[in-house]
């Protein structure tokens, strides 16, 4: 950041010999950059009337002035540059930032990103944040992962793109790619009334990317790791377009890498355009649109079994690398691809009034395969109606013909006094996602075919003669027509500030489902479409005492409602209900000159817990899981750098448990449906350690630098019933690096070294989806319920080391 002041003759001439030093050290310095003056509001140019008075004298001064040796005399007014680090607010090395927001804030910055590995996904970034546990299957960053956060995850987030909503996790890494990420901001258990969600009861993770350069240049880099990984990424960067004040950048990366578990190997292509337009009154004009084409194996997700199989014996779940195998990993590709747009805009009205306008869309396209098993006689007929063989190996798809999310939210704001700070606005959403599931005979090879190859689509014959594509389609989506307002007070010379909003949020579900089945080729389709409205309350109050010390208080509601590709009615023919929160959280933060500190106590109520399930092939369900209460605190504690050291330190401690006995339905002897309940009441919440810490100490002198991160996640429960646990787990990183001096167009020629899992460890990190139980259990009618599957498990990749050379120019 840099800030100007303009400073007149008769003040020059009373200056002391030390500000004289440091006005003509920062002239140099001033001289010295070649960056052109801008048209910025910060910018003051010679005045011409002081241009003119040059030579007169000033009031009770001689017109003959001795010239001291210490004293400088201006001609004219003179331009003094100060140049302030932007890393001024940050602490351990990046993990941490002085924040004075009325609520917990967690922040990663560019200063921890830049010596992380370019393969690094956002859930890698954060992934030592306390109220965290965000695990990757891969090290490649070609896969997503998933979140824990507070007893929920990463379903019951707001995951934002620059104020825009992404996809959830498990996709997350195709948004945007990690040399254009400037920071990641986690505020767990709350969110802004003005974002455009609701699903924040486990509260937001909002990307911010790279802001375009004002001079023309860019950057590369290039990496070589383990598992044969390779990866080039480049940024042009076109500085100020003539006196415009528009810059952009554009930046293309490509990755390839082999699975780690079995066989298999991954590719991408990511391509990322940013823009930017400043005004002189303030305005800005923002774009960002992200391309993202992948291929990559799916992953075996383990059961605890399979995993220990694994761990003891050294057995591997992965895939397998023979064709005639159902398992072959070119039978179980993800073929992806992913465009996101957000272009929030900023206009500034008058002195008092403010237009803020974020239209925003993303748009999923692709297929994932899996093994279909084997063909029976008389089963299906190829596109010229002959009969498959028996036992023909078949393909099974999840084919998303779109997932599209389209929405926009604005807003009004107003300084009603110098005190108050009115907006009111507007969000609308429409999310539909339309998706097949197909069946495909299976390559000679072993491959899956495109599910839209005709060559190998299977049909049925209709009852007429017809061919019925062995398919089912179903389109899931929601609109959302939200309402928002809210006021920001501050009174006591800004020392208590006063947070109130109010959200109300009217959606309509729906979910329109045709299929073929069975031999006959008997065919369907069912409908349903549901309503429903939720108040969304917001208050936060803060008061800092002084620069020092502050405490807050937050209070909000917040409902999920159930993921469109999940929309499927259930036994009643209706959606899963609607799940609520209220949370409630006061901490005390410290701002000090060496140490920034943050301790926050929350408290959630939520009812009709939603639950996801793993079915297979990246195939999701949802379930209600009753009602649940879960509270604790979070412990943030960093310094700024000292002698080039930053510690950070991050604890929370968590007490989840569930308030209500789960449904469960068997048929017994006589054929009937009995409904009943399992024992789930009072035991602990799924997926919500007790315990988590993390530390990282980063060191950077300017030249060497580097950190070690390591993060602890205590035992869960991963069955609703608690009769089956994981293990807690340590996982490591250690970054190291060197920037040599520039020389030529080479600005920051620069090498890093990281390593991931330096011990080792063989770990279950989380599980994939949840389940009700794994052992027989008896249910609250006094008969034993079958056993269940038990989950199955994310895995932390084995040890990987990533090396990466890089400059800018």
């Amino acid at each position: 950041m840099v800030r100007r002041r303009r400073i007149c003759a008769r003040s020059v001439l009373k200056c002391s010999s030390g500000l004289a030093c440091v006005a003509g050290l920062a002239w140099a310095a001033s001289s010295a950059s070649a960056a052109p003056a801008t048209k910025s509001p910060h910018r003051f140019g010679h005045h011409p009337a002081l241009a003119s008075a040059k030579n007169v004298p000033a009031k009770g001064m001689p017109s003959a002035v001795r010239r001291h040796p210490d004293h400088v005399e201006a001609k004219t007014s003179e331009d003094v540059t100060v140049q302030v680090s932007r890393h001024a607010r940050e602490g351990g090395g990046g993990m941490m930032r002085v924040e004075t927001a009325p609520h917990n804030v967690q922040t990663i910055s560019k200063a921890y990103i830049n010596m992380q590995s370019p393969t690094s996904t956002v859930l890698d970034l954060v992934k030592l944040s306390p109220s965290l546990n965000a695990v990757s299957p891969d090290s490649s960053g070609m896969q997503g992962g998933a979140i824990e956060i507070r007893s929920l995850t990463d379903l019951d987030m707001g995951l934002m793109l620059n104020g825009a909503p992404t996809t959830n996790a498990n996709y997350l890494n195709e948004t945007a790619m990690s040399e254009d990420v400037e920071s990641v901001t986690v505020t767990p258990g709350s969110s802004s009334v003005d974002l455009p969600t609701t699903s924040a009861a486990a509260g937001v993770m909002d990307e911010r990317t790279h802001t375009p350069e004002a001079k023309a240049g860019g950057m590369m880099d290039f990496s070589y790791g383990t598992n044969n990984l390779s990866r080039e990424f480049i940024r042009l960067e076109s500085g100020e377009i003539g006196n415009t004040g528009v810059s952009s950048y554009l930046s293309y990366g490509h990755s390839h890498a082999r699975s780690w578990m079995g066989a298999g190997s991954n590719d991408m292509h990511h391509i990322d355009y940013g823009l930017q337009k400043n005004w002189d009154n303030g305005s800005q004009n923002n774009l960002f649109l992200s391309w993202n084409y992948e291929d990559f194996t799916i992953d075996n997700y383990p059961t605890a079994s399979e995993f220990y199989d694994y761990k003891h014996t050294g057995n591997g779940y992965g895939r397998s690398a023979d064709p005639k195998n159902g398992n072959y990993w070119r039978n179980n590709i993800d073929h992806w691809n992913q465009i996101f747009l957000s272009a929030p805009q900023h206009i500034v009205i008058s002195r008092r009034v403010t237009f803020d306008l974020n239209p925003y869309f993303n748009l999923g396209r692709g297929w994932d395969g899996a093994d279909g098993g084997t063909a029976a006689a008389g089963e299906y007929v190829n596109y010229q109606g002959n009969p498959v063989a028996a036992g023909s190996q078949l393909t099974s798809y999840y084919q998303q013909n779109a997932d599209t999310i389209v929405g926009v939210t604005a807003k009004v704001g107003v300084d009603i006094d110098r005190h108050n700070h009115f907006f009111v606005g507007y969000w609308y959403e429409n999310n539909d996602s339309v998706f097949s599931l197909p069946t495909s005979l299976t390559m000679a090879n072993g491959a899956n075919p495109s599910p839209n190859a005709q060559a190998y689509r299977l049909f049925t014959v209709g009852a007429n003669g017809s061919l019925l594509p062995a398919n089912t389609t179903i389109d899931g989506g929601y609109e959302i027509h939200s309402l928002f307002i809210g006021d920001t007070a501050k009174y006591l010379n800004n020392k208590l500030v006063v947070d109130a909003g109010f959200k109300y949020a009217m959606t309509n579900y729906w979910e329109k489902t045709s299929f073929n089945t069975g031999s006959g080729g008997s065919s369907g389709k069912s409908r349903l479409s549901e309503n429903s409205t939720a108040p969304l309350p917001h208050l936060s109050i803060a008061y800092r005492f002084n620069d020092h010390h502050q405490i807050y208080v937050n209070a909000e509601g917040d409902f999920r409602q159930p993921d469109p590709t999940s929309l499927v009615g259930n036994s009643t023919g209706q959606l899963q209900k609607n799940q609520y929160s209220i949370k409630e959280e006061i901490g005390y933060r410290y701002n000090g000159p060496i140490i920034i500190a943050d301790l926050s106590f929350f408290n959630y109520a939520i009812t009709n817990r939603l639950l996801t399930t793993y079915i297979g092939a990246n195939e999701t369900g949802l379930i209600n899981a009753g009602n649940q209460t879960a509270r604790g605190f979070d412990l943030q504690f960093s310094t700024h750098p000292w002698h080039h050291w930053a510690p950070f330190f991050g604890f929370e401690y968590l007490d989840a448990h569930m308030d209500s006995n789960v449904p469960y339905s068997y048929e017994n002897a006589a054929g009937q449906t009995v409904n009943t309940y399992m024992h789930t009441k009072g035991k602990q919440a799924v997926m919500a350690p007790k315990v988590s810490a993390s530390f990282n100490l980063a060191y950077d002198d300017s030249h060497f630098f580097g950190n070690v991160g390591i993060k602890y996640i205590s035992s869960q429960s991963v069955t609703m019933v608690g009769d089956e646990r994981m293990p807690g787990f340590v996982s490591d990183s250690i970054a190291i690096g060197y920037h040599f001096r520039p020389f030529g167009f080479v600005k920051s020629p620069t090498f890093r070294l990281n390593f991931n899992n330096i011990t080792g460890s063989i770990e279950r990190t989380m599980p994939k989806g949840i389940a009700t139980n794994l052992y027989p259990t008896m249910l609250l009618n006094g008969t034993m319920s079958s056993a269940g599957t038990g989950a199955q498990f994310y895995v932390m990749p084995r040890f990987n080391m990533t090396g990466t050379i890089s400059t800018s120019f």
